[in-house]
């Protein structure tokens, strides 16, 4: 089962519903899914979805799922990786009035580029190719293991470090 979330601050995040339906109509996608919408306008076609859950809830699709998508909520992301799932990523863009800004790009290159969620592009071009990783077992992804609290702090900083030392 693959668990879709996209958090529920008040953000809508239309365009990767409309590509999830787009990939189970081009037969990428065909296991059952299920979305945590938030306040999405856009109304699913091919999978069963909420707008919102409770905590419990959420933690029982994140139980049940063999892939999390997650938007750029590093809470979101590390829940998933506690639990050993795999995790796609997807960003969330202020261009498209999906945020206030565009901080989910550094959180989701900081776990991708550490190898601990695969990060689709910010046009959601590479969804599909993504999800085709997964099924095929080469998502060359780590097992997270949170051995330390300040582990994602200090991997963001890291990121965030070499980064600014680029410019």
């Amino acid at each position: 089962m693959i668990f879709v979330t996209v958090g529920s601050r008040n953000y809508p995040f239309d365009r990767l519903f409309k590509k999830l339906d787009e990939l189970y109509e081009n037969g990428t996608l065909k296991e059952k899914m299920f979305a945590q919408v938030g306040t999405s306008k856009y109304k699913p076609k091919h999978f069963e979805y909420r707008n919102f859950i409770s905590p419990e809830e959420f933690a029982e699709k994140i139980n049940e799922a063999d892939i999390v998508v997650s938007h750029g909520a590093s809470g979101s992301i590390m829940k998933a990786l506690n639990a050993g799932k795999k995790v796609i990523a997807v960003t969330r863009l202020e261009k498209y009035g999906e945020h206030i800004n565009d901080h989910q790009i550094q959180n989701n290159e900081a776990f991708g580029s550490n190898h601990y969620v695969l990060v689709a592009d910010n046009e959601l071009g590479n969804l599909g190719e993504c999800f085709k990783k997964i099924y095929a077992k080469k998502d060359n992804l780590k097992k997270w293991e949170n051995t330390d609290p300040l582990k994602i702090v200090n991997m963001i900083d890291d990121f965030i470090n070499r980064s600014w030392n680029r410019e």
